[in-house]
């Protein structure tokens, strides 16, 4: 429980707070089914090459769209195509749109610049500079607001419906200063959007609690049937998790050596093949370096990267992995900044990313792979930290406070979304945009 959360909100913890210049912890405005996804019209400007496709899906999503901007109107989002800035010269173009009205962003708003991948642009230069503005901006937003920018393609603009579906909405709630890159794809649009996931299989490994719970819940609410796998010592909690989310409990170790052959077998025995597959399995042994013996770093290794490498390779293998599957991996900003006491854990969650990296390209085409990086998420495992270094850990990042695992299982729900044929290759960040490794 966020404590200081609470008292923030108070009317003495207000005074407090403000008198102070203490961090201010706004309640984020999560996803909540049969709710608008934004509070207030979206705000577009700029005249790239994706504006039209970015209002199209603002509408589709029941949001107003205005070109112009009113005295006294509070947006709900902010979206500027910047797709089509060519010189360092009309960078002037984001001071001229955001300047007057980004004080009007409602709480929990949204800021969304669209622009061209450096190496595709006609001015690298330019195009780069987008990351440091909007990763800016994102820590100047107040009231829950995030920012990211979202990297089209020439030829992606068809792919980018889910990926604002999740950024214009309450699903990215702790995702921000975040770099997206779209490319072009044959978008498999789901028969609902409410359930996109109706009729896939997906595959959740450290499924019996926290996070792993989240996401089976949040692919078992889209409609997928999750097959659910933990070790046999959290069987009973696996099967609570199974039974909840109406999916199946496979009770395994991942690092057994047999383990890629069962999960293979039983993906394909039991329901054909598999169209997501969700790698959370994880642990910690935290020591520093000089305190770490062997048996520590290779149980790390073992559960955390090892494992994915081999399911991997034996669901390929045996063509297990349907047609237009997702990989997701579950990264940590420790694999991007490092940490003290986990060079085992680092390690390996910076090797995740190397996964990423070698495998998108190796299944480009046929299925995309992606990472999630969470920061300080609240679970029982962040509930045992020692108090000043769990505060630290809440604070740090631009809005003050801690995720929830349902934030990571929203980002990878958008990952495994049949729509997002053209995310492939990224590691995002759910960390409220951290202070480290920033």
């Amino acid at each position: 429980m966020d404590r200081y959360q609470s008292f923030a909100r108070s009317g003495l913890g207000r005074f407090v707070v403000g008198r102070l210049g203490l961090p201010d912890p706004y309640p984020l405005r999560r996803h909540s089914p049969g709710k608008p996804p934004l509070d207030g019209p979206v705000l577009l400007g700029g005249g790239g090459r994706s504006a039209d496709a970015a209002a199209g899906v603002a509408r589709s999503m029941g949001l107003d769209v205005v070109t112009s901007a009113a005295d006294g109107v509070k947006y709900g989002a902010l979206v500027f195509d910047a797709s089509g800035i060519d010189s360092v010269e009309r960078l002037r173009e984001l001071h001229g749109f955001f300047h007057p009205v980004i004080r009007s962003l409602a709480p929990c708003g949204r800021v969304v610049v669209l622009g061209t991948p450096p190496d595709q642009a006609a001015s690298q230069v330019a195009q780069r500079a987008l990351e440091g503005f909007t990763r800016s901006v994102g820590k100047e937003l107040k009231r829950g607001g995030t920012a990211q920018l979202v990297y089209v393609a020439p030829g992606g603009e068809g792919a980018v419906e889910s990926t604002l579906r999740f950024l214009l909405s309450g699903r990215s709630a702790y995702v921000s200063g975040q770099v997206v890159r779209i490319g072009p794809a044959d978008v498999e649009v789901p028969g609902s959007w409410d359930r996109p996931l109706a009729g896939k299989v997906a595959l959740v490994t450290g499924a019996a609690r926290g996070i792993g719970a989240a996401i089976a819940e949040v692919l078992g609410r889209d409609g997928a049937t999750v097959v659910c796998l933990d070790v046999p010592a959290q069987g009973d909690e696996l099967s609570a998790v199974a039974n909840r989310v109406g999916g199946t409990s496979l009770q395994l170790d991942v690092t057994a050596p047999d383990a890629p052959t069962r999960i293979v077998e039983h993906l394909v025995t039991r329901h054909g093949g598999v169209d997501v597959v969700v790698h959370n399995a994880g642990i910690t042994r935290d020591r520093t370096l000089g305190k770490m013996d062997a048996g520590r770093w290779d149980a790390v290794v073992a559960v955390n990267l090892a494992s994915q490498e081999r399911v991997n390779e034996a669901l390929l293998a045996a063509d297990a992995l349907r047609p237009n599957g997702r990989v997701v991996g579950v990264s940590s900003i420790a694999g991007i900044a490092g940490n003290v006491g986990q060079t085992n854990y680092a390690t390996t969650k910076a090797g995740v990313i190397g996964m990423v990296d070698s495998l998108s390209r190796r299944l480009a085409g046929r299925a995309t792979v992606n990472a999630v990086a969470p920061g300080f998420i609240e679970t029982r495992m962040t509930a045992a930290v020692p108090l000043v270094i769990r505060e630290a850990g809440r604070r740090m990042n631009s809005l003050s406070q801690g995720g929830l695992p349902v934030d990571v299982a929203e980002t990878i729900a958008w990952f495994a979304h049949p729509a997002s044929a053209g995310v492939t290759g990224n590691v995002v960040r759910v960390c409220g945009q951290s202070l480290l490794g920033a």
